[in-house]
């Protein structure tokens, strides 16, 4: 399936040379994308000094920022490991054997609530600029502005097309129900914001494990620090997706890092309107992983 937004395009995937060992990190936008590219970036390198920016290493290949052949060719010339970024499911990728997918899931609420931020912090001249799309018309002014109390309720109840919206509920769910279909796959990894956050140390040695990489023992404490939330919060400049100015404030980027922001939004009764909307968009068995 092809999907295309105003900066985004799955069919830039067509026809890439992949290699084995490739790493291609799939999530919905403010899900730990970052984050898991920065520690693939720490496994395969093993060292907290990474030889370039992260961004640079691994970058967003559908993204219509730079220009595909550019892309491929700054891909080609690397020599390490490979792990690419990417917003599209994995129903828009070629899921090439040589290649191992790694779908990050967080939180729908959170990262509902992480977005409405990240949204405030975007320069969208800027990426009209460099898109070549046309510049967006200014906001109509609200009086009051939308809380991001009924913004999220709006989100909650949007009935769209996944397709159309990826980052709505509907897209959220759409991405890691085909996801969890192919959990089984020997190429297919899920990992859970939570327990990232809960447990980095081993969720960073269980991913190194199934990725085939082999890490001296003296070096997981230096890697395991690289890679905790505050560590990255503090380097934003370095690691933020930020290399064209497109965001307002690198700073910005990494806000808070925890769960639980969205549950805190609502009344018992609409949280429990969002898990009767969530189980009609998803299968039990992913929300009870995807909520616990």
């Amino acid at each position: 399936m092809r999907y295309q937004s105003s900066d985004e395009d799955s069919a830039r995937w067509d026809g890439f040379p992949f290699r084995q060992g490739d790493i291609v990190i799939s999530t919905r936008s403010k899900s730990g994308t970052t984050w898991a590219q920065m520690i693939c970036a720490l496994l395969v390198f093993q060292t907290p000094d990474l030889p370039a920016p992260l961004t640079s290493m691994s970058p967003w290949l559908d993204w219509l920022i730079a220009p595909r052949d550019e892309v491929f060719a700054k891909l080609a010339a690397q020599r390490h490991r490979r792990f690419i970024k990417t917003h599209t499911p994995l129903d828009g990728l070629p899921l090439d054997h040589l290649a191992t997918f790694i779908v990050v899931a967080r939180h729908p609420l959170d990262m509902a609530v992480s977005l409405f931020h990240q949204s405030e912090n975007l320069n969208r001249d800027r990426i009209a600029e460099l898109t070549g799309a046309p510049r967006p018309a200014p906001a109509p002014q609200r009086t009051p502005p939308r809380s991001m109390h009924d913004s999220l309720i709006n989100w909650i109840n949007r009935d769209v097309a996944p397709a159309d919206a990826l980052d709505s509920l509907p897209g959220v769910l759409w991405h890691l129900s085909d996801a969890w279909e192919r959990r089984h796959a020997d190429n297919v990894l899920l990992l859970h914001y939570a327990d990232l956050s809960a447990d980095l140390e081993g969720s960073m040695r269980d991913l190194a494990a199934r990725l085939g990489i082999d890490v001296p023992e003296t070096r997981w404490p230096d890697l395991v620090a690289a890679a905790t939330f505050e560590q990255m919060r503090a380097k934003a400049k370095e690691f933020a997706p930020d290399t064209t100015g497109v965001l307002l404030d690198s700073n910005a980027f990494f806000r808070r890092g925890t769960s639980g922001a969205g549950r805190e939004l609502l009344t018992d009764e609409e949280h429990a309107a969002y898990l009767d909307r969530a189980a009609e968009l998803a299968p039990p068995d992913l929300l009870a992983w995807l909520h616990r």
